[in-house]
């Protein structure tokens, strides 16, 4: 299996690294900065029990580089990061090569192969000119949901914090050789990696927890933990979760786990750092369209509203505008 990682951050690398350890042909491509540090130290992440898995010397490839015969490109970089790296896909897509795709959030080709009255329709969220869609033929896509909570830190390790879980799916629901093929490799390297026939679905009940959760700590700077042990943040987490399920059963998507279960499970993470309040911490941009203002779109598409959603997309939108200008002035 030749795989190309789109995007050597914390869950890329932590899914190449095991994928190649396990006997995958793993090749990273990220920007000159990220593949310094890799040339130089490798790849090194500590598992959730303490132990480590290294690669002394990555296959590397820069942006734009191409790397003949890939199976598959996993793009691993944050959805508005996605229109940025079409340029290095050209170059990676042979004729038969899949795109798993794993970011957060709700995915720019939602609709795309939807068997619903909105198919085909554009999230401009996402992809507001349409140049993702056109760059990347829906029918090499197959979409995986990252349930791992990882974070890269300041010496480059990953430090993988809980959970082994990337389902798979194609995203019309055929259970395919090619998915299976994925399903196994990933099984292969430690994951638990089921083909689904239902992958929005599976989106659905991750992004549950994102759309809510990571603008909350955005705008507090608190914890998992500490979000659910404050009854008001807690409040305020349920009432976006319950919109956000209105607007998911709009579509049809029912969801496999309960609220309070997922809210649980969420407790669970304890001092775990969301995704966003560690890009808000390192002076990333906020992945906030892909987690939050797409399920508003798709909100006002099906005629539901998310006033709680929307309150919050709001404060965390003007939060991160603002850092970024002052970033910038300085």
């Amino acid at each position: 299996m030749r795989i190309g990682i789109v995007g050597a951050g914390a869950i890329g690398s932590l899914l190449g690294a095991r994928l190649a350890v396990s006997g995958s042909d793993v090749t990273f491509i990220d920007l000159p900065p990220r593949l310094a540090a890799l040339r130089k130290d490798g790849v090194r992440i500590v598992a959730t029990d303490g132990s480590t898995v290294r690669l002394a010397s990555p296959q590397l490839a820069e942006c734009g580089q191409e790397v003949i015969a890939l199976d598959a490109v996993i793009l691993a970089v944050k959805a508005h990061d996605v229109a940025a790296c079409l340029p290095a896909l050209k170059v990676l897509l042979g004729e038969q090569t899949a795109v798993i795709t794993i970011q957060n959030g709700i995915p720019w080709w939602y609709f795309e192969r939807h068997a619903g009255p909105l198919a085909g329709t554009r999230l401009s969220s996402l992809d507001p000119d349409g140049s993702i869609a056109a760059a990347i033929d829906a029918r090499r896509i197959i979409g995986c949901v990252a349930y791992p909570a990882a974070a890269l830190a300041s010496d480059g390790t990953v430090e993988h914090v809980e959970g082994q879980r990337f389902p798979l799916g194609e995203i019309d629901g055929a259970t395919t050789p090619r998915v299976q093929a994925f399903a196994a490799a990933f099984t292969a390297a430690g994951f638990k990696s089921p083909v689904l026939e239902d992958i929005r679905a599976e989106t659905w009940l991750k992004a549950w927890g994102n759309l809510s959760f990571n603008p909350v700590s955005a705008l507090t700077g608190a914890t998992m933990g500490e979000i659910c042990q404050q009854p008001e943040t807690r409040g305020l987490v349920v009432a976006m979760m319950r919109e956000a399920q209105v607007i998911a059963e709009a579509l049809g998507i029912n969801f496999r786990v309960s609220l309070e279960r997922r809210l649980a499970g969420a407790a669970q993470l304890g001092k775990h750092r969301t995704s966003m309040l560690q890009d808000l911490e390192s002076g990333r941009r906020l992945e906030l369209d892909a987690l939050v203002g797409a399920v508003l779109e798709i909100g006002s598409l099906v005629g539901r509203d998310a006033p709680s959603i929307r309150l919050v997309y709001a404060l965390t939108k003007l939060l991160d505008v603002n850092r970024r200008a002052a970033a910038r002035a300085d």
